[in-house]
């Protein structure tokens, strides 16, 4: 089965195209737990458990895990494993280099760690993607828009639309979508309207505080999955206290049920 094809199941038959970030911070959790190796574990697990009947998928940010050295990357192998088979895992990674390097790259995230999916930068072109576009399987979401106050520096008013066409032309195996920030919804048309049918990853609705309803509205493809909707900060740390889990799954059916809602009036 395809990292698609998994996602469109959990899509269906949970009836969410919600993906929850996993975006552990030391500081941000519940005091009660301790800030350890299995503090943190349980953090994330308990999350998981809370959220799962509204998720489709799950996004765990790799800067998070390794920003905390080794036990940190031990915590993400495990959370991994431990997330239910039937759910896929984007490993949130924003990978991208040459030659070998991407090879090393795709190999760790794909077999060492396991995830179904990955996200990478186009930055350096077609090669530097190849090794992970070669895991047919897997799914592959490259950076196309993003919402960072810095990325006018690089990404010049059409550079988007630039990705998007190269994207599609790449997209051989059918197991390639793109990141777009819901931070530019009119932007997400343009894109849209250059890729046809490709699934989207869109961050960006939650803290940051991305045009839900626009977004929804300009991304869809008229496919049974023309997107993913990601939303982190807004769903893991939806409490302080001791009842985290159980406002986070709370967090989560609210956005799972506005998503919903709006896709039936739009």
């Amino acid at each position: 089965m395809t990292f698609f094809e998994k996602l469109g199941n959990q899509v269906f038959s949970k009836q969410t195209f919600l993906c929850v970030g996993l975006d552990p911070v030391w500081e941000k959790m519940p005091q009660h737990l301790p800030r350890t190796q299995q503090g943190l574990l349980e953090f994330l697990l308990n999350i998981v458990k809370q959220t799962k009947d509204y998720a489709a998928a799950y996004k765990p940010n790799f800067a998070y895990f390794e920003a905390l050295g080794i036990s940190g990357l031990e915590v993400l192998q495990e959370l991994i494993k431990e997330i239910t088979p039937e759910v896929s895992v984007i490993g949130d990674a924003k990978r991208g280099d040459v030659g070998h390097s991407a090879q090393m790259y795709a190999r760790a995230v794909f077999e060492s760690f396991g995830c179904d999916a990955v996200t990478v930068s186009p930055y350096l072109g077609q090669d530097a993607l190849r090794p992970f576009f070669e895991y047919r399987d897997r799914g592959v979401f490259v950076l196309c828009l993003t919402s960072n106050r810095g990325a006018d520096d690089f990404q010049l008013p059409d550079l988007h639309l630039h990705v998007a066409k190269k994207v599609q032309q790449w997209n051989v195996s059918g197991n390639v979508g793109l990141v777009v920030g819901a931070t530019f919804p009119e932007k997400i048309k343009a894109i849209r309207e250059i890729t046809g049918q490709m699934p989207f990853l869109i961050p960006g609705v939650g803290t940051q505080g991305g045009d839900l309803e626009k977004t929804l509205l300009y991304a869809d493809d008229g496919s049974k999955l023309p997107y993913l909707i990601n939303a982190s900060r807004s769903v893991i740390y939806a409490s302080p206290r001791e009842d985290f889990a159980k406002q986070a799954g709370i967090a989560a059916k609210q956005l799972r049920d506005r998503i919903n809602s709006l896709r039936s009036s739009l």
